[in-house]
């Protein structure tokens, strides 16, 4: 094993850009959406580097304009599930006894392709598969992926080179990063075309091999992804590409010997599931599996008297309904004094007026569509719920049509009860529920926010008086894995604010810094003695 002696240069950010209408960007941009929008693609599984047509196969269309097929794709069997194993395993031994730095020299060549040639392709993949709109898609797939890439070789250098034990004259002491036994079983989720590229490329930099059941929402923007590594090159089976049912796929991977890891984002009764099926197999593993997971949130956004309106108003807009509310970190609760309410109030409405629902393609698009009817009918279930309530008062929005597209207007709810289902419920759509509080109950008020909901994963404090915005850090202290001052709840970027929650919301690993890449490894410990002892007796032994 060949650990690093040194440390890459910490990378920068990736440049955002602007695709302002009638720049290269966005005519170049444009092309591509309209090139993808005219043509069918047939994907396939992705086995040891080979394409596998299994005849089993599922439509890929537009969540905003459902008539439109974007392509098929086939769905994986059980044999298959075992041929993907088999592949992983094999690939391992030479992916494994790489140096890191050509594992690295992959990623940060994947990242290159990415944020240049094959930047349209991704953003407009995800702007169509997924209806993120443009600017959604550009810090997404453009800017978050090749973050990741680079940070986590950066990282992975920090590791290998920065800890190691201490020496003595008499002995050579070093640990050697192996990584993994087996191998990782990692579940994405539609919602971040990074998030499926991080699940896979991070325990890969470290020399693990993965199973990966992607999202079949996101399955356009997830096969460029594999073509892109293979270009990059990423040798064949050190990633395996089978979509198709969960539970085909863990009924085989949860049964296998060498499972080593499973590294999922999705929901928690999905992560819950897959948790019970772990423990129930462990008689049957080399080792004990690495459990990594990020799961739901109800996050929350609560003001203090001293907030700015503006700010906060915008906050909750944007925090809300960007990508219709299907992010993890997207706000969806918040509590706000009463002082300050008539003013708040009108802002939101002004904001959520001035929001435009429709084609993510279109540049004056803020709003796309929900990701499926599933999503569809089980947020509008809510919506409808809160409009026969006496408790709620429906301050904007409440419309739905899924006759076109699954499009739900920005909807703002005020509870009259802190305790409603929409405070409590993660919904994963642009539904904003509000508690409005008297100024005198801001510390029993942090408390409700803290116990009412099971999550842990982002939340904001708004206000100018530092010593409100202190105590309510200190009161949410684990309501938040990533807690904000005067910002909204999403948005964070890889190598500045690292992701994750605990509660509810998962393992809170960290994603986006070295904290998250440890999980993934198995170090070793090796002591090389100069002057091992040659006899039994001791010093005070006389």
């Amino acid at each position: 094993m060949n650990n690093a002696v040194y440390k890459l240069e910490r990378p920068v950010n990736e440049p955002t850009r602007d695709y302002v209408p009638g720049s290269l960007d966005a005519v170049s941009l444009a092309a591509e959406i309209k090139r993808q929008s005219g043509i069918t693609v047939e994907i396939p599984l992705i086995i040891g580097g080979r394409e596998i047509k299994t005849g089993n196969i599922a439509d890929v269309v537009m969540p905003h304009d459902h008539h439109r097929r974007l392509g098929f794709f086939h769905k994986v069997g059980k044999e298959e599930v075992r041929m993907a194993i088999d592949a992983a395993m094999e690939a391992r031994e030479k992916w494994a006894a790489l140096p890191w730095d050509d594992r690295a020299s992959v990623s940060l060549k994947a990242a290159e392709l990415i944020s240049t040639k094959y930047r349209d392709t991704l953003n407009a993949a995800t702007i169509l598969g997924q209806s993120k709109n443009i600017w959604q898609a550009e810090i997404d797939a453009a800017c978050e992926i090749p973050d990741f890439l680079r940070f986590n070789s950066y990282n992975a250098s920090e590791i290998f080179s920065l800890l190691q034990p201490v020496q003595s004259y008499k002995t050579f002491n070093r640990v050697e990063f192996r990584p993994l036994e087996g191998f990782v079983y990692t579940v994405t989720p539609f919602n971040f075309t990074a998030i499926a590229c991080n699940l896979n490329m991070a325990p890969a930099v470290l020399g693990n091999v993965t199973v990966w059941k992607p999202a079949t929402t996101s399955i356009l923007s997830s096969y460029y992804l594999m073509q892109i590594y293979k270009e990059a090159g990423l040798p064949d089976g050190v990633i395996n590409f089978i979509p198709g049912s969960g539970q085909i796929i863990s009924d085989v991977v949860f049964g296998h010997k060498y499972f080593s890891g499973l590294h999922f984002t999705g929901s928690n009764e999905t992560f819950n599931t897959l948790w019970r099926q772990i423990s129930d197999n462990l008689d049957k593993y080399r080792s004990y599996p690495r459990i990594a997971g990020e799961t739901g949130g109800k996050d929350f956004i609560f003001a203090h008297s001293s907030a700015d309106p503006d700010e906060l108003s915008t906050a909750i807009a944007l925090g809300a309904f960007e990508y219709q509310g299907q992010k993890c970190s997207a706000s969806s609760r918040s509590y706000i004094p009463k002082s300050i309410w008539p003013v708040v109030k009108q802002k939101i409405a002004d904001r959520a007026a001035m929001i435009r629902v429709g084609d993510p393609a279109d540049p004056k698009t803020l709003m796309g569509a929900v990701i499926d009817e599933k999503s569809f009918d089980f947020i509008v279930s809510y919506i409808e719920a809160a409009k026969k309530s006496p408790d709620v008062e429906v301050l904007t929005g409440g419309g739905h049509d899924k006759t076109k597209g699954y499009f739900i207007e920005p909807t703002v709810l005020v509870c009259r009860d802190p305790k409603y289902m929409t405070m409590e419920t993660e919904l994963f759509g642009p539904v904003m529920s509000i508690y409005v509080y008297d100024d005198d109950k801001y510390e029993e008020t942090l408390k409700i926010c803290d116990e009412t909901s099971a999550y842990g994963l982002t939340g904001s404090i708004f206000g100018r008086d530092k010593y409100a915005t202190a105590k309510a850090a200190e009161i949410l202290k684990y309501a938040a894995g990533n807690f904000y001052i005067n910002d909204k709840t999403s948005g964070a970027m890889v190598g500045q604010q690292p992701f994750g929650g605990s509660r509810g919301s998962g393992t809170n690993d960290k994603v986006g810094s070295a904290l998250s890449l440890v999980r993934w490894l198995n170090p070793r410990s090796i002591k090389d003695n100069y002057s091992p002892p040659a006899n039994i007796s001791f010093p005070h032994m006389g």
